[in-house]
């Protein structure tokens, strides 16, 4: 499982290295392979190959292509969902699309997030943090009773 956070640099090609302390808990059936997404809020995310395939694929092949909301969900999911390898440094090139859609420059805010990885702008994340509308602790009560 992924957690912590980490504060990096991304190149101007658009790679981003993925910290030691994520790369340990990749399995080996993801063969260094991940898969990068739009993030619902403002960020990108990234799953191992494996994780993506059992967490997120089984889910929506089960929607029926035939309803106009799955319909659009999976057009929307599949146009925004870009496959890489780690290169030799252990990055991934992330698309200028996703880039554009988390406001990235050349900063990033890299989460763990249990069974993903998100990066964010970090002034983005900054902002999101303080736009919660309840404490940590009341948050923690609510979704964890």
């Amino acid at each position: 499982m992924f957690r912590g956070q980490f504060k990096y640099s991304i190149d101007a090609k658009g790679r981003v290295a993925l910290p030691a302390k994520l790369r340990k808990h990749v399995s080996e059936e993801a063969h260094e392979s991940f898969i990068m997404t739009k993030g619902r809020d403002a960020c990108i995310e990234i799953y191992p190959s494996d994780i993506w395939a059992k967490d997120i694929e089984s889910k929506l092949t089960q929607l029926n292509p035939f309803l106009k909301d799955d319909s659009r969900f999976l057009r929307m999911m599949s146009q925004d969902a870009y496959d890489d390898v780690l290169d030799s440094q252990s990055r991934l090139l992330v698309p200028h699309t996703l880039l554009e859609h988390a406001k990235i420059n050349k900063e990033v805010l890299i989460i763990g997030v249990l069974n993903k990885i998100e990066i964010w702008n970090p002034a983005v994340y900054e902002e999101y943090t303080k736009e919660a509308t309840m404490t940590f602790e009341d948050l923690a009560a609510k979704v964890m009773a």
